[in-house]
């Protein structure tokens, strides 16, 4: 460390007070990671979850496939469109029964279910507003005789991720000031144990920074080395999730692992840089006497 490469030794390097305090340092930052990881994601969970909501176009049974193949070369041009599907009425009937373990032809002597298009909207016009201009610009076409969608889910989704997000961000600033202090308590009984030689460094003439120095690359290091093991964790945690249902890599982006990522490295320097600076000059400004009662 600095402090060592300049013959300042009174703070050892790798010993039992640091792996202990990089511990307790990386299992704070892992709990600051994870919220912050819920934070950053739940933008992208939003997005997901509205642009996987369905709006059907139940769609006349007069028309004829090349009808059909229009209609859906037009939707496709629509800013609002993300994926359709053309489901027939055969493929309509088979869903059914897979569903629902009954054939409505046994009640009746036709099919009577409608071909669809299903259409999955950009998460930007999965809203009420949006919807309704959508529902009725579409409405207007004689070849879609009715527009079928979720929109009290729409709606659900749309006020409950909101109310989330609020939730987690306070939860993150509440866990922030939690760590600065969790890990300041920390580093304060170690730099405590050492009240005695820093006040022997004073007497013999050593500067204030000269005294400082080895502490605080010390607390450098602990942090960022906890911060790296805290991120390696939920990189491999992600990496799990991903691999287990690939679906959420919508979800858990690179980005949002990188942001969290470098929050944590940040954060887990800056926290034990800080308080490692904090609790060096309390003992600096101390006289003798009270280094025996504090």
């Amino acid at each position: 460390m600095a402090g060592r490469k300049n013959g300042n030794k009174m703070v050892s390097g790798v010993d039992m007070q640091f792996v202990t305090a990089s511990i307790s340092t990386t299992l704070v930052l892992l709990l600051l990671g994870m919220v912050l990881f819920f934070v950053l994601s739940a933008r992208n969970l939003s997005v997901f979850v509205r642009e996987n909501i369905v709006f059907s176009l139940l769609l006349d049974d007069g028309l004829q496939n090349h009808d059909v193949a229009a209609l859906q070369r037009s939707l496709a041009e629509e800013p609002f469109v993300k994926e359709l599907e053309y489901i027939s009425k055969e493929q309509a009937l088979r869903e059914y029964i897979g569903e629902t373990g009954t054939d409505p032809q046994e009640f009746v002597d036709y099919n009577p279910l409608s071909a669809s298009i299903e259409i999955r909207l950009r998460s930007d016009y999965a809203n009420s507003d949006s919807l309704e201009l959508i529902k009725e610009r579409i409405g207007r076409n004689a070849q879609v005789k009715d527009i079928v969608y979720q929109q009290e889910l729409l709606d659900a989704v749309n006020r409950n991720i909101g109310r989330i997000s609020l939730w987690l961000l306070g939860l993150a600033a509440l866990l922030l000031l939690i760590s600065f202090a969790l890990i300041n308590n920390t580093i304060k009984l170690t730099i405590y144990s050492k009240r005695f030689l820093i006040h022997a460094m004073k007497l013999v003439g050593a500067s204030w920074g000269f005294i400082r120095r080895p502490f605080l690359w010390r607390n450098f290091w602990i942090g960022f080395l906890s911060a790296v093991v805290a991120g390696g964790l939920l990189w491999g945690a992600a990496a799990w999730a991903v691999t287990a249902e690939p679906g959420l890599i919508q979800v858990v982006t690179p980005e949002v692992m990188l942001l969290v990522s470098a929050a944590l490295l940040v954060s887990g320097v800056l926290i034990t840089t800080l308080c490692a600076l904090f609790s060096i000059n309390k003992y600096l400004h101390m006289k003798a006497g009270t280094l025996y009662t504090v």
